[in-house]
């Protein structure tokens, strides 16, 4: 069964920003499946723009602003 985003329901999001990236940790839920956490990085290209980017390593300023996001999160798959 080829993947439909209109089964992707969005169950929390939440986001932490500097001046050239994003990350957001989100919880989703597939065709009411069960609750599993993503996250995603975004850099800011030359026009100032947000593109999608690998998570990749994360840097300790990193890991200590979306930890709290994380547990948050967890919180909210119950």
């Amino acid at each position: 069964m080829p993947y439909d985003s209109n089964l992707d329901e969005c169950l929390f999001s939440k986001v932490w920003e500097t001046d050239s990236a994003r990350l957001t940790v989100s919880i989703y839920s597939y065709n009411n499946g069960a609750k599993k956490l993503q996250i995603t990085r975004e850099n800011k290209d030359a026009q100032g723009q947000f593109r999608f980017a690998k998570l990749g390593r994360m840097n300790k300023e990193e890991i200590g602003a979306i930890l709290p996001l994380i547990q948050e999160a967890a919180g909210n798959m119950d």
